[in-house]
């Protein structure tokens, strides 16, 4: 770059390339030089990315519409009266850059005084960023404002009889400690939970729509085989939401496992297993109809709801990583 040439004098798509390049810090430091590069860098183009790589994992449809609504309804704007103090680099420029916002801005283009050259002192800028720009969610995520909703693996912190489980919640994130919040709905009698402390590793975007209060329609009982690995809805009582099991499908009883010789796929009976048990326990293993499976169980034993067939490994690994080593096959 020549002597006295800044930033502002390289061409746009090169400005564009290096600004793609910069993690959110960077990207905030630079919207603090003038409104040209705020109003680049605080682009969904460029966020897009940010947010898939830092959230995309743990934020799913339930989310995406819970932000949509809080944007609706102007409920985001709350979240930017005010900077926490003391969230490090990255929170202490976005605070910067939001005082308040209330409404969407009625134009985020550059206004030209003149007709349109490469001399950005020419331009008049007329934008703010927009709260339900992908920057904004960003930040309300970030600074643990936004409570969005999520699904939590073994709430009951792998006590004996009750691992490989998930829960839906609604999550937020404390910055300080890097770990997220989760507030579990009421459970029967039960008041709402919280629980602090809660890792990355933990947290999953719900694979499904489906309410935790309505049965899922399995659309799988078809192909279902033994060692097919499965997760399957499950409810304490009639009064409890539905959480998700891990298990895989196993051998009927009349069947010795020869895959050569096994018929399990044909029958109408599946057994499901669930090998976090211990052998003997009521929760070991139960069996479906694969013709006519809804809801089965009882007030004793729990109620079994909907099957998903687990295809993708990273899907099946997320479960396994909670399993002591000996379980694993």
């Amino acid at each position: 770059m020549n002597e006295g040439m800044s930033v502002l004098d390289l061409p746009n798509l090169a400005l564009e390339c290096i600004l793609e390049r910069l993690e959110p810090a960077g990207l905030c430091k630079m919207a603090c030089v003038c409104s040209y590069l705020r109003d680049m860098c605080l682009s969904d183009h460029l966020w897009e990315n940010h947010m898939k790589k830092r959230w995309g994992r743990i934020i799913g449809y339930a989310a995406v519409k819970e932000w949509q609504l809080q944007v609706a309804t102007n409920k985001e704007s709350n979240y930017f009266l005010a900077a926490d103090k003391g969230r490090g680099i990255l929170m202490s420029y976005l605070c910067k850059l939001w005082p308040v916002m209330l409404i969407r801005p009625n134009s985020t283009s550059y206004i030209d005084d003149h007709d349109h050259d490469d001399d950005v002192t020419e331009m008049k800028v007329s934008s703010q960023p927009s709260v339900d720009s992908i920057v904004s969610c960003y930040r309300a995520l970030e600074t643990g404002k936004f409570w969005f909703p999520a699904q939590v693996f073994n709430r009951e912190n792998g006590h004996v009889g009750f691992v490989l489980s998930c829960y839906d919640a609604d999550l937020s994130y404390d910055s300080h400690t890097d770990t997220f919040q989760a507030r579990y709905p009421p459970h029967g009698r039960r008041a709402a939970a919280i629980e602090i402390g809660v890792s990355w590793d933990r947290l999953r975007a719900p694979p499904v729509e489906t309410s935790p209060h309505d049965l899922h329609i399995s659309d799988c009982l078809n192909d279902l085989r033994p060692r097919d690995h499965i997760e399957i809805q499950w409810r304490r009582n009639k009064q409890f939401p539905y959480g998700w099991w891990y298990g895989v499908v196993g051998h009927l009883e009349a069947c010795d496992g020869n895959i050569s010789y096994c018929h399990c796929h044909e029958s109408d009976t599946v057994v499901l297993e669930f090998n976090q048990y211990t052998p003997g326990s009521r929760w070991r293993h139960t069996m479906i109809n694969r013709a006519y499976h809804r809801e089965e169980g009882n007030e004793a034993d729990g109620f079994y709801g909907g099957i998903r067939k687990l295809y993708n490994k990273d899907e099946i690994s997320m479960w396994q990583q909670f399993w002591p080593a000996e379980i694993l096959e």
